[in-house]
């Protein structure tokens, strides 16, 4: 069956023809390609077409696809174990490696997603400073949390929704929403709420209105903050963690949060996420102690197997991330040499293995407001040519382009070519 004949009858049974809506390139617009396969740096459509990845399933296919570790560890564990919902060595073996490679985790609770790992943060936050309000900031987006759906980026800034349909005003009653890379914004929220702020959770490395790392400064301040006001600092790793580092943004810029959030990258790209931190936070969840959450799939044997063999290569091979800085400087500086060369007003942001292409004519995108001024119709026609060029990028002007170690010089060069042939769109 060919991509566009599968991608109509999928509309029959599935809500827009997908299960996430970013998936149905309606930004674009085009139809989607129906992936079939995928192997290291390359997936191949229903069509046979090929494509050089860098969508990377969002981010969690840093080794490339079907690494043979990963697969080699997803096989063996399958042939005795597929799901019990009882405890398995397997769990405790990843647990225990993250907490041991990590200096920020010393206990860390398994989940099934990212946003099961966000939403229980904020609860456990809640929990353990016994306060209702949480910071977040316009354009970051942690998962499909009620609390969360308020200005957030990704797919929500795609659709065009300010929040979503569903969500009672009481569930965001205690969100107090602040621009990013703005410490002034934050400090005069404290001042207000300060006595009832739970916790500030915030992606160091926003990833969901494009790539846009978070300035230095603004970062240590939220640290100093929610020291002076005893909240705690919530950072969401689940796009940057064991991305832009093996230790995350965290051990880039120097910052000790109380509680990390990850997801994506740790399951070895199957379904995956974790929350962790200090102990004495840690502990105040059932069953030590009254913060209540479970998941009868948390810490599933191929899930665990999978996520283990993926951070025990990344961890082994520092190599890794060297070359993830050269290729994706190679990356940056020929897409800004190209549109000074062309005239195309560019913004290009990265850190590491994760970058953006605004299209506008600000000087810098370090926000949520900067990021909307973007002009989408101009990104529509550059997915579009990159992918006849056989290059596959997010279908959104507000999602991230990842490398993964696969990834060569060759296919730098590709995508550079591609750029270079895009003068005619514009």
């Amino acid at each position: 069956m060919r991509n566009d004949k599968i991608f109509e009858e999928s509309k029959l049974y599935m809500p827009g023809g997908v299960n996430s809506p970013v998936r149905a390139f309606k930004d674009v617009p085009l139809n989607p390609p129906v992936i079939k396969k995928g192997r290291g740096a390359y997936i191949y459509d229903e069509d046979g077409n090929e494509y050089i990845d860098f969508v990377c399933s969002w981010g969690p296919m840093i080794l490339g696809h079907c690494d043979e570790d990963v697969v080699n560890a997803i096989k063996y564990t399958s042939e005795n174990a597929i799901s019990f919902g009882a405890t398995t060595e397997i769990e405790l073996e990843l647990s225990k490696y993250i907490c041991t490679t990590l200096e920020n985790i010393e206990m860390i609770r398994m989940v099934n997603s990212g946003t099961e790992a966000t939403m229980s943060a904020v609860k456990l936050a809640r929990g353990y400073t016994k306060r209702n309000k949480i910071i977040k900031f316009a354009g970051c987006y942690h998962g499909h949390f009620d609390d969360f759906l308020v200005e957030a980026g990704s797919g929500v800034m795609t659709e065009g929704i300010p929040g979503s349909a569903g969500v009672p005003k009481d569930s965001i009653k205690n969100t107090i929403i602040a621009e990013y890379n703005n410490l002034e914004d934050v400090k005069n929220i404290f001042k207000k709420y300060g006595s009832d702020i739970a916790a500030i959770i915030v992606e160091p490395v926003a990833g969901n209105m494009g790539v846009i790392p978070g300035k230095i400064d603004f970062l240590k301040g939220l640290r100093k903050l929610c020291d002076e006001y005893k909240s705690l600092l919530i950072f969401d790793e689940v796009m940057s963690g064991f991305r832009v580092a093996y230790k995350g943004a965290q051990s880039l810029y120097g910052i000790k949060p109380d509680i990390t959030t990850m997801a994506k990258i740790m399951g070895g790209g199957l379904p995956c996420g974790a929350y962790g931190g200090r102990k004495d936070i840690m502990e105040k969840l059932s069953p030590l102690g009254p913060v209540y959450q479970a998941g009868t799939m948390s810490g599933n044997p191929i899930v665990m197997a999978a996520g283990l063999a993926t951070l025990k290569k990344l961890n082994e091979n520092s190599e890794y991330y060297v070359n993830f800085e050269k290729l994706g400087k190679k990356l940056e500086q020929g897409i800004r040499q190209i549109s000074e060369d062309k005239s195309i007003s560019m913004v290009i942001n990265r850190c590491g293995a994760m970058f953006s292409i605004f299209f506008t004519s600000d000087s810098e995108v370090k926000n949520y407001k900067d990021a909307r001024k973007c002009d989408t119709t101009i990104f529509a026609k550059f997915f579009q040519h990159m992918l006849e060029q056989g290059i596959y990028i997010a279908p959104s002007q507000f999602e991230a382009i990842f490398l993964n170690v696969k990834h060569t010089e060759e296919h730098i060069d590709k995508f550079l070519q591609a750029v270079n042939t895009f003068e005619a769109f514009i």
